[in-house]
Formats: C-alpha cells, structure tokens, sequence
C-alpha cells in the first residue's frame, strides 16, 4: 500500500493505492472470515469454495467486508507513520476505484488547526483582595450551631412557624386523589416553603391530633401538566410539633464541635479556614482571568466538528447532573418547553471559547516544550490517592493508561500555569 498527502485549510486529503496483491489477501481474508456463514448443498458447511459462493451470490460477495477491514487498517497505519497528522473528527472515506489494479480510496481527516499565539509573557493583571468579615465568621459559628440544634417535643400549644411538624395529608382535585398526592407521617418545616403556597401557612394553628380540610391552588408553572392552576383540597392530620433549641454559643459549645477550650480561638480557626478558602479561590481567579487575557490575544480557526463534540461533552455532563433530580433529559426539554436544538445553541458560545482556551494551551505547552516529569507525576498521584484514602503503589498500579494520562495532563496544565504566573505580572 502506498499513499500521497494533500494538505488542504484545515483538512489533509490522503489517497491510499492498494495494489491488486493486496487487495487479493484483503478479499481471501474475508473469504476465510466469512466462508462458516454459508450452507451450500453438495459441501460440508464452511467448506465451499469462494468461486462457487461469489458464483452464486455475486462477485462482490467479500468485496464490503474487505473493504471495511482494510480501510481502518491503513488509516491507522498512515497516522502512526504521520504523528504530525492530529485527526479531530473521523475521516471521511471515498472511493476513487477498485479493478483489476486494485484499490484506490481517499481519506479526507479534519486535522487540529494551527494557533497564531499571541503576547502571553510580560502583561500584568490585578488579584482580587481577600478579607475575611466577622459575619462570615458569625454564619459559620451559625452554622455549627443549627448543627446541633436539638428538636423538643410540644404538645400544649398550636404550631408556629419554624416549628417541624410531622402530619398525614391527602390532596384532591375535583374530588379525585392525583398521584403524588397522598403521604402518611410526612416531616414539614413551617416556613420552609417546601410546599405549595397556601399550605405550610394553613397548618400552622394546628394542634396535635387535630385533623381539618385546606384549600390551596396549585402555581401556574407547576411542574406536573395535569395540576397546573388548578384548585385542590388537602385533607391534613398532625401527629407531632417539635421547635428547635439552639445551644448557647459560648466556650463550652466550641469545646463541644472543635478541638478548641475557648469560643475565641474556635472562632481564629474558623477566620483561617475562610481566608485559606478565598485565598485558594482568588488563585483560581485570577489564573483564569489571566489565561482569558491570553486567549483573546490569539488567533485560530475552529473546526465546527470540535465545537459540535464539546457541546456533546456538556450535554452528557448535563445529562448526568440530572439524574441526581430523578429527571431524564427528555422530561427537562418538556418542563421547560424547550428543544435539544435550543439547547445545544445554549452551550455553542461557551463550547467555542473552551475549545479555543485548549488549543491555546496545547500550543504554549508545545511552544514552550512543557513536560511532564515522572517526580511530578508521582507527587500528582500521591495526592489524590492521600484524598481518597488509597495507598499510593496499589492505586497507581491500579490506572489503566487513560487514568494515567489524566494525571499527566493534569501536571503539565499546573506547570503551564505557574510559568504564567512568573511570566507575568500580578498585582496585589
């Protein structure tokens, strides 16, 4: 098999020249592979001869299936010659001839463009200041408080907002139960909005054991088709009230949910934890802000096919988060009558300027022969199997060569960042 290279914008065009040889052992190949499928009358089954199998069903009997087998073949065989050749899509696949010279055929590839870099040393860009406010302080205090925050049991007097109750209900429309509808012994926190509107504010009055009808109607954007607008009855028992008691919020509660004796120095963790945190952020910021301002500055013709594939990526990443909230893709399009094609359109700026964002990286890296180093390496994997509790030989031997160029792309992008950094100037 020979081949010529044409380079085209964008594309390169490969013309394969399967000689007559070749393409014989490709057909026989098939012929072998395939010859077990037919049972012809006088031969023992996969035992009959290729002329009389093509004499019966046609000379081009292994003709696709030989043509299907060679072709990735020398495709594959072209690229691992040509590493220089980086496909970005599939290869679009022409027959130019088959006869008695052979096989001819094309391979038109959509290659990864070329970046124009543009000035990504020298600039200067401003890091957001972090400070750390006592309210920020006070609303983790808070929050550890809620935490162990204890229920009390009421029984002489009525609920209240902010009291969790536990109650029996069961909804009706027009005199019919809709699914959904009904729940027995079900927790509400008054005031929590949880449910429709109208109905936490009817059961708070409520005493235990008491049982009473209230009427609410249903949002006009409610979620289920069939009870948008409508009007309903709810028919609610109470079995419980309980109020939250909140400890007091003194030395003994910071010995009690830390490791400090004294509400001050809890509270000095805390501001250390909060400024470690918006600090970490502040990085994180201003790395992508940096990385932005160099992106803009370069130049490159993006595929339309390397778009289309980020937008498949945050749709499966969509997709995915949705299963977390019960929903399949289809029930988002119909709740939010909506289309897949308005959503694709929604994710087209964002999947264009993170395609370009990466091919700008790879062409810094590659301008500035960035790699990754087997210390790094090691350090990157250590981490991570430290965070998920796993000892660092078994886990690394545990990746598989996928895993394993994850951690690797990930240390060349933190290399790549810090000599961003240094070469540029980041003001306080």
């Amino acid at each position: 098999m020979k081949y010529t290279v044409k380079k085209q914008t964008g594309k390169v065009v490969v013309t394969f020249k399967v000689t007559a040889e070749e393409w014989a052992a490709e057909t026989e190949a098939a012929y072998q592979k395939n010859k077990n499928k037919y049972n012809i009358q006088g031969f023992r089954k996969g035992h009959a001869p290729r002329k009389v199998l093509e004499k019966m069903y046609g000379e081009g009997l292994f003709v696709e299936d030989a043509f299907q087998n060679c072709v990735p073949k020398y495709y594959e065989e072209f690229l691992d010659k040509n590493t220089s050749v980086e496909p970005v899509d599939r290869p679009e696949i022409d027959v130019v001839s088959l006869d008695e010279k052979g096989l001819v055929f094309t391979a038109t590839v959509t290659v990864k463009p070329e970046v124009e870099l543009g000035e990504y040393k020298g600039l200067t860009i401003k890091r957001n200041p972090v400070e750390v406010t006592s309210d920020e302080i006070d609303a983790e205090v808070n929050a550890a408080a809620e935490k162990n925050a204890r229920f009390i049991e009421v029984s002489d007097r009525a609920a209240k907002s902010g009291d969790e109750v536990v109650i029996d209900y069961s909804g009706s429309v027009d005199g019919k139960k809709f699914d959904g509808g009904t729940a027995e012994k079900q927790t509400l926190l008054l005031g929590s909005h949880t449910f429709i509107p109208g109905f936490e504010e009817q059961v708070e009055g409520m005493s235990v054991g008491e049982e009473k009808d209230i009427n609410v109607k249903f949002p006009d954007d409610y979620h289920a088709e069939n009870l948008k607008g409508k009007d309903s009855v709810f028919h609610i028992k109470l079995h419980g009230i309980r109020f939250k008691e909140l400890p007091v919020i003194d030395d003994e509660f910071a010995k009690d949910v830390s490791e400090f004796d004294t509400l001050a120095d809890y509270r000095k963790d805390i501001e250390k934890h909060i400024s470690e945190r918006k600090n970490a952020a502040a990085d994180t910021d201003v790395e992508n802000r940096l990385l932005q301002m160099i992106v803009d500055k370069c130049k490159v013709e993006i595929p339309q096919c390397m778009i289309e594939t980020q937008i498949d990526n945050y749709i499966r990443e969509f997709q995915y988060s949705l299963t977390y909230q019960g929903l399949k893709i289809e029930d988002y399009l119909k709740y939010t009558n909506t289309t897949m094609e308005a959503l694709r359109d929604n994710y087209r700026e964002k999947s264009a300027q993170a395609v370009k964002t990466r091919l700008v990286m790879e062409a810094i890296v590659k301008a500035e022969k960035i790699k990754c180093d087997a210390k790094s390496l090691n350090q990157k994997i250590k981490d991570f199997a430290a965070d998920i509790k796993r000892d660092f030989k078994e886990y690394k031997e545990s990746l598989n060569e996928r895993q394993l160029g994850y951690f690797e792309n990930e240390v060349i992008t933190d290399k790549l960042l810090e000599m961003l950094k240094k070469e540029n100037t980041i003001e306080a």
